[in-house]
């Protein structure tokens, strides 16, 4: 997703802007752009690349101005190039902009505007709100930006500046996140918190279709808008020792489970509290079905709390891939709950699919990371991750995280059912040991690394799992796809290899085996077979103690006991560092996959 900084106060804008955009590295980018101006001057900069290749002369620049923006760009429409980088500008340069989003007509509108006498310099979406501002500019620029929105189709996140209406800066959004930060007497915009929280806490969080000045001495909002707090600290956007913030995210797995659970259990009666759900609880107590939607990793968190909810708390429930849920007219009443479970809050496909159920009157619950984020604040109800800021682009800690809080939710709707106080009570008491259990699991991160050095040299792998590590199968490929994306892997049910895949394997195609010592051990034991049968390479995540696997394995990588419902968190941690160690291997930047951005915020 691309990113978006801007500052207006006492101090030169431009070092806060560098700074602040390089915190949002991690989101990818193929270009930038920096956009100061000065009381009778302006500083303008385009370029494709990295930041940190032109950092040292932006920072000698002698630009004084106390107003700018800037940009990340990770392309959608338009090439990679100079022109295309934002910020984008009008035919005199007088307006300056910088989006995050897409604009659905823009072709229309470009159309129209070149018949007007408008020339563009630029391929993109974004240049046609330059011309639309500039069109309707008299003199005052929110109004320009207010009615040029009228024309627009499709979602957004801007930031505007003007040379004929200096000191200020207008911002507006629709179906894309955007933020201002106060701090004493000047303003931090950015499209994450990340960007700021070195520079404020205090934020404000724009809703759809708001439009909000911001000047060194005061911000106006179409409507009063609630101070938040962000509780992130400023060392979670650092790597503390670690190479890669990848690795480091990982390696907090367990920290992470336990800030999941912290306050959120009462073994004794057997009770998951989940207070983000209370001013909901009337309409969950009656309904009968529930539907899980997300993109990506998020999905594959879904379909293990699929496995979860219905074989604990009796809830059918179904997992949508988000991006199809609106297209398919779903069946949808007020029996049903959809929860939509996206890390940053922002997945453009997901919060559409919560459009769409609020339009049916179905209850919308939401599972996300970002405080203030726009599933977040349009759901009815839901629950925070409490996994802190995650930088690398592959979700890690975040999937660690929701796989704990989706046995939390379970405890929670199965105890207002039939769950039974010993069942209740045992999944609480494993839950609390999983923090210590996963730390086990990291103390093998040399052996992994080795074991991620001896495959590098093939080029293609399978996964294998089944029940609930058929999801994981799934996250382990996806994974190795995304950060080591020279290697090709593919995930498949356990059961299922013998119906095509099989067909596939030799000894140059190695297959990962999740097999835990549980209810399905013995059907993935005979894929095992199947697959030695055919010289296959086999590594095997098994559980500590069984020796037998040795035998019918080439590696193998112990994780602890645990109640079968909950290994899913412990082998995937294995997974993501083998999928890291690899990626490292093979030279990748695993922190910025190619082709990759930290949320995807288009459709």
């Amino acid at each position: 997703m691309c990113g978006i900084v801007g500052y207006i106060g006492k101090k030169p804008a431009l070092p806060i802007l560098v700074s602040s955009l390089r915190r949002l590295e991690y989101r990818g980018y193929d270009s930038f752009g920096f956009f100061v101006l000065n009381r009778d001057s302006h500083f303008l900069l385009k370029k494709v690349g990295k930041i940190s290749e032109w950092e040292e002369k932006l920072l000698k620049v002698s630009c004084q101005g106390n107003l700018g923006i800037s940009h990340t760009r990770w392309a959608t429409t338009g090439e990679v190039n100079e022109q295309n980088a934002h910020p984008h500008f009008d035919c005199n340069k007088e307006i300056f902009l910088v989006h995050n989003g897409i604009v659905e007509n823009h072709q229309q509108l470009r159309e129209k505007l070149i018949g007007e006498g408008h020339k563009f310099s630029s391929e993109t979406d974004t240049e046609v709100f330059c011309h639309l501002i500039e069109k309707y500019f008299q003199g005052n620029l929110e109004e320009a930006v207010r009615e040029a929105l009228k024309e627009i189709k499709g979602n957004y996140a801007i930031a505007v500046i003007s040379r004929k209406d200096p000191n200020k800066i207008v911002l507006a959004t629709f179906g894309a996140p955007l933020l201002v930060g106060l701090s004493d007497g000047e303003y931090f915009i950015a499209s994450d918190p990340a960007a700021i929280i070195s520079y404020t806490r205090q934020v404000i969080s724009l809703d759809d279709n708001e439009i909000a000045v911001v000047t060194p001495q005061n911000h106006f909002i179409l409507k009063e808008k609630p101070i938040e707090q962000i509780d992130w600290e400023i060392k979670e956007a650092q790597k503390e020792g670690f190479s890669h913030f990848m690795l480091k995210e990982i390696f907090e797995s367990p920290a992470v489970i336990q800030e999941a659970i912290r306050g959120r259990m009462d073994i004794e009666r057997g009770l998951a509290v989940l207070g983000g759900l209370d001013q909901a609880w009337e309409r969950l107590e009656k309904i009968e079905r529930l539907i899980i939607t997300g993109c990506g990793t998020a999905r594959y968190a879904g379909m293990v709390g699929e496995y979860m909810l219905e074989e604990y708390a009796k809830i059918p429930t179904e997992v949508e891939v988000a991006s199809e849920f609106r297209y398919r007219k779903p069946l949808l009443d007020e029996k049903t709950a959809l929860l939509a479970i996206s890390q940053s809050g922002e997945t453009a496909d997901t919060l559409e699919a919560v459009r769409e159920a609020k339009r049916k009157g179905t209850l919308t619950l939401g599972l996300v990371n970002r405080v203030g984020s726009s599933i977040a604040r349009e759901t009815d109800a839901g629950v925070y991750n409490r996994a802190g800021l995650e930088i690398g682009v592959a979700a890690t800690k975040s999937f660690v995280s929701q796989l704990t809080i989706l046995a939390l939710l379970t405890v929670s709707l199965g105890r207002k059912k039939d769950m039974s106080l010993v069942i209740g009570k045992r999944i609480l008491e494993e839950l609390s040991k999983l923090p210590q259990l996963a730390k086990r699991v990291l103390e093998q991160a040399d052996y992994i690394k080795e074991l991620a050095q001896k495959y590098s040299e093939y080029k293609n792998f399978i996964y294998l799992g089944r029940k609930y590590n058929y999801p994981i199968a799934l996250e382990g490929a996806l994974k190795l796809k995304e950060i080591a994306w020279k290697v090709h892997a593919e995930g498949v049910c356990g059961g299922e290899i013998k119906h095509g895949p099989i067909a596939l394997l030799d000894e140059d195609f190695p297959v990962v085996c999740i097999a835990p010592s549980d209810s399905v051990y013995e059907k993935m034991r005979n894929a095992i077979e199947e697959v030695k049968s055919r010289n296959g390479k086999i590594l095997a995540v098994a559980t500590e103690n069984n020796e037998e696997i040795k035998k019918l394995v080439d590696d193998v990588i112990y994780i602890p006991k645990t109640l079968e419902m909950l290994t899913p968190i412990l082998s995937v941690i294995p997974l993501h560092l083998f999928a890291a160690y690899l990626g490292l291997e093979l030279g990748l930047d695993i922190d910025k996959p190619r082709n990759l951005a930290k949320s995807v915020t288009v459709e």
